[in-house]
C-alpha cells in the first residue's frame, strides 16, 4: 500500500463529476489521511458573455446541478464530503482552507483561459508551498501515451485518429477499490436550486431527443441501457444521423462534458460488448467519435486562446458581419430555411440539437449569413447541455472555414434536410406545420 504523505487533502472537482475511473480521486484517497472535495457554481458561469448571452442556460444549470447531487452522495458513500458552493471559486476554497488548513489540492487539469484564470486565482491562496497535483484525466488517448509532441499535432483529423490508432494504446480502468474511507466532517453547505441560480423551474419538453438526467449513476444506466439492454449499439452508424428521439445516438456527450462519465469507461464498454456480442463498423465508430472529441481537446491544447480568436487558428481573415436582426432569426427559428429553423428551436426550448443539425445550422449562420462563427459558438456554449469548450469551439471553427477543416465546405441546407429529413416529420414536429 502506497505511504500516505498528506494529512488532509483537498479535491476540487471541475469537469472530473465522478467517482469510477477517476484519478484525481484515486491518487488523493490513496495518498491521504482525511480527503475533503469542493464544487463551486461560480458565480461567473451565469453571467452574461459579451455577446449578451448567459454562459449557463437553465438547461444546463438543471443537468449539472442533478449532477452534483449524485456526486455527493457517492463520495459520501465513500466517506467524502463535498462542500457545494455558489460563490466566487477563489473565495469558497479560501474560506475551506481556513477550516482545514489543506496540506495538498488535488484537480483535473484544464488549460483554457477562463479556467486558467480561475486557478491562478485560486493558487494565490494557496501559497504555503503545498502541492497541487494535477491529471489530465478527461482525454482518451492520455497526453503521455500519444506518439508526438503537441506542438506537431496534425493539422488533419485522419491523420491524427491513425497516428494513435497504430501506434498508442487506451489505458486500463482506475480501480475503484478505494483503501480508506476517512471520517465524515460537519458540512453545513447546500448545493443551490435553479432559482439560486436565477432561473425558474421548468419542466422538460415533451418532444425532448434528451429528457435524461445529470449525475454518474444515470450516466452508466443509460450506458447499460444503449450498449447491454437494448443493443443499439451495434446500429449506431446507420442510426447516428437521426432527428427524433433518444436512441437515434448514444446521448454520452452531456455526462461526457461534465466529467461525470469518462471516455475511457465507454471504450471498454464497447470492448465488453465485442466481446460478448458481435464486433462491426458501429461499435468501432462510436470510439471514432470519442478519438475527434480528443482530437479537439488537443487542438486546444495546442492553439491555446486562438480557438476564440476571429481568425481562429488558421488566422484567417474573413469579412464576418454582426447584423443583430439576422443573429435573432436565427436563434428563434425565422431564417429562410425550415431545417434550419426546426433545429433552432429545437435548441432553444430543449437545450439539444443532433450533431447532423449542429452541422447545418453553423454553417448556415457562418457562410450563408456570414456572421461571427463566435457569436453562434457562445450562443451554443449558453444553451446546449452538453456544452464542451474544446468541441464546442473546435467544430464551430472546423464548420466556418477558420480550423481543421482543409476543404472548407458549405452545407446545403436544402439537399441536407431532404437527405435526412426527406418526410419532413422532424421539421413539422418543431414547426407545428406552420411552414408546410
Amino acid at each position: 500500500m502506497q505511504k500516505k504523505q498528506n494529512k488532509t487533502s483537498l479535491i476540487w472537482f471541475k469537469n472530473n463529476l465522478r467517482i469510477h475511473d477517476n484519478k484525481t480521486l484515486t491518487n488523493a484517497i490513496n495518498n491521504s489521511e482525511t480527503v475533503i472535495a469542493v464544487y463551486c457554481f461560480d458565480v461567473r458561469e451565469f453571467e452574461k458573455d459579451c455577446f449578451g448571452f448567459k454562459k449557463t442556460e437553465k438547461y444546463r444549470a438543471q443537468f449539472l446541478i442533478e449532477t452534483v447531487t449524485d456526486l455527493k452522495k457517492q463520495l459520501e458513500n465513500i466517506g467524502i464530503p463535498l462542500f457545494v458552493y455558489n460563490d466566487y471559486t477563489e473565495k469558497s476554497i479560501a474560506t475551506l482552507n481556513s477550516i482545514f488548513n489543506f496540506d495538498a489540492l488535488y484537480l483535473q487539469n484544464e488549460w483554457t483561459s477562463e479556467e486558467e484564470t480561475i486557478y491562478k486565482q485560486v493558487c494565490n491562496i494557496w501559497n504555503k508551498g503545498f502541492p497541487i497535483y494535477k491529471e489530465y484525466d478527461q482525454f482518451l488517448y492520455h497526453p503521455e501515451d500519444i506518439s508526438f509532441n503537441i506542438e506537431e499535432l496534425p493539422n488533419v483529423f485522419t491523420n491524427f485518429r491513425k497516428q494513435l490508432e497504430k501506434q498508442s494504446e487506451i489505458r486500463k480502468l482506475q480501480a475503484d477499490k478505494y483503501l480508506t474511507k476517512t471520517h465524515l466532517v460537519k458540512n453545513n453547505t447546500t448545493i443551490p436550486s435553479l432559482e439560486n441560480l436565477g432561473f425558474n423551474s421548468f419542466e422538460p419538453h415533451k418532444n425532448s431527443a434528451f429528457p435524461l438526467k445529470g449525475g454518474e449513476t444515470e450516466a452508466l444506466k443509460h450506458l447499460n441501457y444503449y450498449f447491454f439492454e437494448t443493443k443499439k449499439l451495434g446500429f449506431y452508424k446507420k442510426t447516428r444521423n437521426g432527428l427524433i428521439g433518444i436512441d437515434f445516438s448514444s446521448k454520452f456527450s452531456p455526462w461526457l462534458a461534465n466529467g461525470s462519465l469518462s471516455p475511457r469507461t465507454i471504450y471498454w464498454k464497447v470492448k465488453e460488448f465485442e466481446a460478448l456480442h458481435f464486433k462491426n463498423q458501429s461499435t468501432y465508430w462510436l470510439i471514432f467519435e470519442l478519438t475527434w472529441r480528443d482530437y479537439f481537446k488537443y487542438v486546444s491544447l495546442k492553439h491555446k486562446n486562438n480557438i476564440f480568436k476571429i481568425g481562429g487558428i488558421l488566422k484567417k481573415d474573413y469579412q464576418w458581419n454582426t447584423h443583430q436582426k439576422d443573429i435573432n432569426k436565427w436563434i428563434n427559428g425565422e431564417t429562410k430555411e425550415p431545417f434550419v429553423n426546426a433545429n433552432m428551436l429545437e435548441l432553444k426550448k430543449t437545450g439539444w440539437m443532433s450533431n447532423r443539425g449542429r452541422q447545418n445550422v453553423a454553417s448556415y449562420f457562418s457562410k450563408n449569413l456570414m456572421l461571427d462563427w463566435r457569436i453562434g459558438a457562445a450562443y451554443f456554449e449558453s444553451l446546449l447541455i452538453d456544452y464542451d469548450v474544446h468541441s464546442n469551439y473546435g467544430n464551430w471553427m472546423y464548420v466556418s472555414g477558420v480550423g481543421n477543416d482543409p476543404r472548407d465546405r458549405t452545407f446545403n441546407v436544402k439537399l441536407q434536410a431532404q437527405r435526412y429529413d426527406a418526410d419532413r416529420k422532424y421539421q413539422r414536429l418543431w414547426l407545428q406545420d406552420t411552414l408546410f
